[in-house]
Parts: structure tokens; sequence; C-alpha cells
């Protein structure tokens, strides 16, 4: 069994918010756009420059003995630390000053000033350095809901998960490989809650986890200055091949009361899939009462009217049926 060959990204340059809306935003796949205005943060954004200006502000960071985080085993610790301390231990290979080992990665996603009910605003967490960069303006001022400041060491990798928002991935220094799968190979991920157990996208165990083989996977390299469309819900597993510094603008493409309103990280479940899942359990819960052979009858019964009432035309009609094969090309 083999996993099925990767297929690249589709670049566009010269994209206005015009072309984005009508030819980019609308396909609901992944854009790569070059060639965008993003202010002079990747002329300045060295690790020295960023300690400086981001000052001594404590921020909570993952630290992990090794590049790929586990979030099945949780081989990581979250720590805290003055930022440009932790700026400058991130650009290190070795580390003098370490919580873990010396080879030990780092990785900040940051956060509201309180995380239970701000949410991450470059501009408010980080304003000096806010100035630094231009976020293109292709999406809806008024649907603006966070912008996420991302650090990571060389080598640090970011499990395979979705978001729940439409959002831009800007690369301002050290280059970025970006592995997407669609949603529609949500089937094939091996779920846990957003998050896939396949850890090892390159290297995969198909015995344990053989339907892998059947998803898709797109990929793409992002370079300074680069900016890589995400659409929700496709899934996307990210690793820093440098010190790399990026920033993410996410934004609500829905009409927000699709939204839980007391969401400040932005991952968590619309509200009616929320609900319907909380069903699904009360349903799988009243079907284990039943005998073997009627659980597995009424269960598939169940699968049909899913299939029938929600999937796409196009898989009903599809041998792969739940199965979520993905087919789709650029």
């Amino acid at each position: 069994m083999t996993q099925r060959e990767k297929k690249r990204v589709r670049v566009y340059t010269g994209v206005t918010k015009e072309i984005f809306e009508s030819d980019i935003a609308s396909k609901r796949k992944p854009a790569l756009l070059r060639g965008l205005d993003i202010g002079s943060a990747c002329g300045k954004w060295s690790p020295e420059y960023l300690a400086q200006h981001g000052g001594e502000k404590t921020v909570k960071v993952h630290v992990c003995p090794t590049g790929k985080m586990d979030f099945i085993h949780k081989n990581f610790a979250y720590k805290t630390l003055p930022f440009n301390k932790f700026v400058m231990r991130t650009c290190e290979t070795v580390h003098k000053e370490y919580f873990i080992c010396p080879e030990e990665k780092y990785y900040l996603r940051s956060l509201g000033d309180d995380p239970r009910k701000d949410i991450s605003d470059i501009t408010i967490q980080f304003p000096s350095l806010a100035q630094d960069i231009k976020i293109p303006k292709l999406y809806p001022e008024d649907r603006f809901f966070s912008s996420v400041f991302r650090i990571s060491s060389a080598q640090g990798q970011l499990w395979t998960h979705y978001d729940i928002m439409d959002n831009l991935l800007i690369q301002v220094t050290g280059r970025k490989r970006v592995v997407l799968y669609s949603p529609k190979d949500a089937t094939n991920l091996y779920l846990n809650g957003d998050k896939s157990e396949v850890l090892d996208i390159d290297r995969p165990d198909l015995t344990k986890y053989p339907k892998f083989a059947e998803a898709t996977p797109f990929e793409c390299f992002l370079e300074p200055g680069d900016v890589l469309f995400i659409p929700a819900m496709w899934f996307h597993n990210v690793i820093s091949l440098q010190f790399g510094v990026a920033v993410n603008v996410f934004w609500r493409h829905l009409d927000m009361g699709f939204y839980d309103s007391k969401d400040t990280y932005g991952n968590k479940d619309l509200v009616p899939a929320a609900r319907a899942m909380q069903i699904m359990d009360r349903a799988i819960k009243a079907l284990e009462e039943l005998p073997e052979e009627y659980k597995d009858f009424y269960a598939r019964r169940i699968v049909c009217k899913i299939k029938d009432r929600c999937f796409s035309r196009e898989d009903r009609n599809s041998s792969s049926g739940v199965n979520g094969d993905s087919t789709e090309d650029e």
C-alpha cells in the first residue's frame, strides 16, 4: 500500500481583493499568493530586531525535545519566557539555557492578554512590531477575527489540524513547508477532535492507519513574503524548515451566528456542527443498547440517511461513499 502522489498548491501573482474574492476564495481551495505588499517586516524582522522591539512581555510557548510535536503523547511542555529571551533561544540550534534538553525546539502561538476573554491581535499584543507588517486586505474588514503571531525553531512541526475560519498565513522570515488535505479526506485522517492522529505524514504507519494512504496531500513551500490562503476545514501540517516568523489572519467568512461567541481561539466547531455532534454522541449511546446485529443494521441506516441528506451529489453517487475518497485536482 502506497500513499497518493502529492499535488502542488496553485500559485497566483498580482492578486487584488476582487480577484481573490471571485477567483480564489470562491473555489474553496488553498492558494499560494506571491508578490503582495506585506510591509517592511521581511527586511526588518531579524531575531535581534524582534527581541528589541518585542520587549520583555511574557509569552507562553511550546517546548519540545524534538521538532515533531505529538499532541497524543504530549511530548511538549508549556513554559513562559520573556519575549526577547524566547526569540533569541528559538533561533539557536543548541541552548546554554533550556527547560528539557539543549536541543529543544520552541513554538509560539500568540494569545490574547486574557486568553479566556481576549483574541490574539498583533496590533494589541505587539504594537511596535505590528507597525512593520501590512496585512493584505483581501477580506471584508468587518469580518476580521484575529491576527496570530507565530514563531518557530528550525524543524519545528505542528500536527495536522483544521480551523473553522478562512485564514491567510503570511510568511515573514524563514522557509516553511505546508502539506494540506481536503475536508473530503476527513474520514482518511483518523481524527481526534480537530487533529489527525497520523503524526508522521511522510512515513505513516499504514498498518495502523491504512486509510491514510487514500488521502491526497497538497504541498507548497513558503518563502519570505509569501501568503498562503487556507480555506476553512482544510487540514494543514506545517514544518518550519528554518527559524521562522509568520502571522496568521483569521476572519469569519460565514454569518456571525454560526460562531461560538465565547470562542477566543477561533477553533471551536460551528454552533450547528457542535450541536449535531452532541446529538450523534447520544445516538451512538442509544444504539449501543441494541444487540449486535440490530446495532449494525440501524447504524448503517443512519449512515445512509446522513449520506443522502448531507453529502454532495458527487459523493452520494461515488463508489467511495463515506470513505471520503478525494480525487479533486488543481
